[in-house]
């Protein structure tokens, strides 16, 4: 598995990955093409020239990151690929004073093996056209 920062991503990468995990984003690949170029943190991995996962983050500059994209392709799950692009992210914002995901209930069990906790006093809340 190669794990790369690059940015430049062809449409038919992104939406082969967004839609192999069922994301409703993966239907708007071109939008998908200038997002990745606007995060200031993209991590993503390969097995050979096929794109098997990424994590994108937004952050402040100093204080807060937030991982806004993580995802893996089903049949590379369960690897240790993502955990590896969480890892990337700790990494790169070691210094910051917090890094911040919305999971799906689905997904806490992951998330809090990656060091994440669960907000006592506070939910995610959306205004969205994305039905996944």
């Amino acid at each position: 598995m190669i794990y790369s920062d690059k940015k430049d991503f062809t449409k038919e990468e992104l939406a082969d990955l967004f839609l192999s995990v069922e994301w409703s984003s993966g239907h708007f690949p071109e939008k998908l093409v200038v997002a990745m170029k606007n995060f200031r943190t993209v991590f993503s991995a390969w097995e050979k020239d096929q794109l098997v996962g990424m994590i994108c983050v937004m952050d402040d500059g100093i204080m807060n990151a937030y991982v806004h994209y993580l995802l893996v392709r089903p049949e590379f799950q369960g690897q240790g690929v993502g955990k590896k692009l969480v890892e990337l992210v700790k990494e790169k914002y070691a210094s910051y004073l917090r890094i911040v995901v919305v999971a799906y209930n689905a997904e806490m069990g992951f998330y809090e093996s990656c060091g994440f906790s669960p907000a006592k006093d506070a939910s995610a809340m959306f205004i969205t056209e994305l039905w996944t």
